[in-house]
Order: C-alpha cells, then structure tokens, then sequence
C-alpha cells in the first residue's frame, strides 16, 4: 500500500468516529468528499428525517481501498463545482 493512501488518528478523541473501525480504518478522509454528491456518492448512506445525510454506517472512505474509490469519484465533484 502506498503510504499517502493511508493514515490511522487513533489518537484522536472522536476515534473511532463510525462502527466497525479497527486497525485498518483510514482516517484520510475524516470528512468524505464525497458527501456533496448525495446519493450518487455510492456509499451506505441515509437521510433522516430533517433532511440531512448521514453516513455514520458509511466505511468506503475509511477502508484500504478507499482512497482509490476518492479518486475514482473526483470528476463528479468537479462536474458539481462547474455547475
């Protein structure tokens, strides 16, 4: 694994952030970028009932081949940026 792929925040206070973290979660993308995409970010998410996304089920940022599913999404953001 390539070492910018990766960095793990055990130390951090809200550690572990989401269920299920465990020696492998990748705290890289404390907050997914993903996240403005809504439901086209293809995580496991779900709105409550305020409206507001959730994605505290959501590990696809914080797994090993997160960083690669990021990047692999990128151009939606960018396409939501132009817009």
């Amino acid at each position: 694994m390539e070492k910018y792929k990766f960095f793990s925040n055990t130390k951090c206070e809200f550690f572990p952030c989401h269920k299920g973290a465990g020696e492998t979660f990748n705290c890289l993308f404390c907050y997914c970028p993903l996240y403005a995409l809504g439901d086209k970010c293809g995580g496991n998410f779900l709105y409550l009932e305020n409206g507001v996304k959730s994605c505290e089920n959501c590990l696809i940022p914080h797994s090993e081949g997160g960083y690669d599913y990021i990047m692999s999404k990128i151009c939606g953001l960018i396409d939501l940026a132009k817009k």
